[in-house]
């Protein structure tokens, strides 16, 4: 029987694998150089683990395809046919900016051109009646200019049809009649709820994507098969759960972000095996930093995210905070003199100065060699460092201009580096609401732990968990996940005014179109979890706060109640005597899929042994004989006190100076600081 699950997670800079074996428990790990074509790397990756595709019975799939289709705009022609007097829209959009004072950055561009923005004539008012017809003839008339004009994709995105999507449907209908196989999205099925750019802008992206997640499925899938494999691909998506590739090329969108999402999944099921149900991941990879945070064994789900500033993707989406400071970010200095650490990224080619591949600015990882604190090896010997180029490098970049000593100056690349990825910690906790100091920090991703201990320290956090590979932990989450789908449905009224057999029914509606859903993805009846929620505010506001609805709420009193906790919670105030509005209810529809489950082993009183001995400077101070340890020679049980590094195939652990380290039964190191 077939008792391999494998997950592969493509980055920027590497495709991460992880093979799990049912039958022993144990885990593989291996890592490919990320391609062009990310299916080159997805079967070069199984190729070198060793995985014979007839012996799997699972396979999930983090993506980039269609985060990179948004970012580089390769995606194809696609058109809107919207509601005539309203096709600009998604470029007037909220008429903000993300840096509000620099005149000279315009926000980006639409995805969908104005000259493939058409109109027909038609009206549905906000309370979903019918003020004009649909011009069913101007609407064919439309449909046969989109067929001459070659296009890949429609959206269709009227006025209103949150409210009633009738006309939305029948326009679908006409498009599919004269467009043969172009796929259609309406937003009323994308999205149906209020405010209109950003029901628009959703539509628009997953119809802008969806000809490229389906022709990526497609050969990725006639790919796997044709080698073996006789199962349903799964691929992740933003909010957390799978999705099939039948689900995918339906909501699209979600695919954006999907990556990521993994990192923070495993972290928080990493730290609730260890006892931490209150935990922030730490991802950080060759090009940026991923941080997430889950409180009492939950992540943080938001839907105002985007890819690209101005056109919100309003899918529910793990919260996640990206900064570009990675292993090969820059190290650089501004006009004024001061050291700045990324945006900028030597990225995968040419990579850091000691890949010795031409680049000559110094990044994150050529201060760690200089510092000694990252050895001269990657990926398990198949990518050599060099300290030389690594050290002229930092020399040239910081040290010349800034007058520093060399090792001064890697530690001060660090600094920077630090500093911004505990600024971005910050954000994510304390400006939340949260204390770090209640939390764990996950680090992982092939340079967080290089990193993790020292950003904790500067924040107070307790405790620093390293995942046993921390390089392919994002690939780990994608087996640790179920198949799930968000579905929602605007609902605006007066909490105190509103009856629970109303709620009630607006959530049956919505669990049948579940059931379809999850039909569809092969998911019986037994497998099935269903998690209400309704979003509310307080009367005048628009932005809302979602509130479980459980089966032990009996009234709208209780949902109130529970409504103004959050809101303390969350904001620190709380208006008791304020009416209450019910903005939207919400379902999240989950299809249980069997987990991994990762082996325990027994603890050992073995003292570790070193395999070498260098230098390693930590605060501008040389360590001359700190231990270096290899990972996989530790058994549970292992304790040491820093300075020591511990290296492995994927990542290097950095434990400082007067620190206590161990290994857990399940084989994470956990670094510990004093009270």
């Amino acid at each position: 029987m077939a008792s391999l699950r494998v997950a592969i997670d493509i980055g920027g800079t590497f495709t991460d694998v992880c093979i799990l074996d049912d039958a022993t428990k144990s885990i593989r790990v291996t890592k490919v150089p990320s391609t062009a074509n990310p299916i080159d790397g997805f079967m070069a990756g199984l190729q070198r683990g060793n995985v014979a595709l007839g012996d799997v019975a699972l396979l999930a799939h983090g993506t980039t395809v269609a985060t990179n289709a948004l970012i580089t705009r390769r995606l194809p022609r696609a058109a809107m046919v919207c509601t005539k007097g309203f096709r600009d829209i998604i470029e007037i959009r909220r008429a903000d900016k993300e840096d509000l004072w620099d005149t000279y950055k315009d926000v980006a561009r639409p995805y969908i051109p104005r000259r493939d923005r058409l109109e027909v004539p038609e009206r549905v008012d906000a309370m979903g009646r019918v003020r004009e017809p649909l011009d069913e003839d101007e609407a064919r008339r439309v449909a046969r200019v989109l067929r001459k004009r070659g296009v890949a994709a429609v959206a269709v995105c009227f006025m209103n049809a949150f409210a009633n999507g009738e006309h939305e449907r029948r326009m679908k209908e006409i498009l599919l009649e004269e467009l043969d196989g172009i796929p259609v999205t309406t937003s009323s099925e994308t999205l149906p709820e209020i405010f209109e750019h950003e029901r628009f802008s959703t539509t628009v992206v997953n119809a802008a994507l969806s000809p490229v997640v389906g022709d990526y499925c497609n050969a990725l899938d006639e790919k796997l098969k044709s080698e073996g494999y006789k199962r349903d691909l799964l691929l992740l998506h933003s909010g957390g759960g799978v999705m099939t590739a039948r689900g995918a090329k339906q909501f699209a969108a979600r695919l954006a972000g999907s990556g990521i999402a993994a990192g923070a999944i495993a972290s928080r099921h990493i730290a609730s095996q260890c006892g931490f149900p209150n935990s922030i991941g730490l991802d950080m990879g060759g090009t940026s930093c991923d941080v997430s945070l889950a409180s009492e064994g939950r992540s943080r789900v938001t839907k105002d995210w985007f890819i690209e500033f101005g056109y919100p993707i309003r899918f529910p989406a793990i919260e996640l905070l990206t900064i570009g400071a990675g292993g090969g970010s820059h190290a650089w200095i501004d006009p004024a003199g001061s050291l700045r650490n990324g945006p900028q990224s030597a990225g995968a080619n040419p990579g850091p100065a000691c890949y010795g591949r031409g680049n000559m600015i110094p990044t994150n990882t050529d201060a760690n060699v200089v510092l000694g604190r990252q050895g001269t090896s990657l990926a398990g010997g198949h990518m050599s460092l060099d300290p030389k180029l690594a050290q002229a490098a930092v020399a040239k970049g910081v040290a010349e201009p800034l007058g520093l000593e060399v090792h001064a100056s890697a530690n001060a690349i660090v600094q920077v580096a630090n500093a911004n990825m505990a600024d971005a910690v910050r954000l994510i906790s304390i400006s939340r609401g949260y204390d770090p100091r209640d939390f764990a920090l996950v680090a992982f991703g092939g340079a967080g732990a290089l990193h993790g201990a020292e950003i904790a320290r500067d924040l107070a956090i307790p405790v620093v968990i390293v995942p046993p590979n921390p390089g392919v932990t994002s690939a780990l989450g994608c087996l640790l996940v179920d198949v799930q789908h968000d579905l929602g449905q605007t609902f605006i009224s007066e909490a105190s005014k509103t009856d629970m057999g109303t709620l009630k029914s607006l959530f049956a509606k919505l669990e049948d179109e579940a059931w379809d859903l999850l039909q569809q993805e092969g998911v019986e009846r037994k497998d099935v979890i269903l998690e209400r929620s309704v979003d509310m505010m307080y009367q005048g506001q628009w932005r809302s706060l979602s509130v479980p609805f459980g089966a032990a709420l009996h009234s709208t009193d209780e949902l109130v109640a529970a409504f103004h906790a959050l809101h303390e919670r969350e904001y620190n105030f709380r208006r008791d005597d304020a009416p209450v509005d019910i903005y939207r209810v919400n379902l999240s529809a989950i299809g249980v899929t069997p987990k991994a489950t990762l082996a325990e082993h027994p603890l050992s009183d073995e003292k570790p042994v070193p395999k070498e001995r260098r230098t390693v400077w930590f605060d501008d101070k040389p360590f001359a004989d700190t231990p270096i340890y290899q990972r996989e020679d530790m058994k549970a049980g292992a304790k040491l006190v820093g300075p020591a590094i511990i290296e492995q195939f994927d990542s290097t652990t950095v434990v400082p100076p007067r620190v206590a380290a161990e290994i857990d039964r399940f084989l994470n190191i956990v670094i510990r600081f004093e009270a």
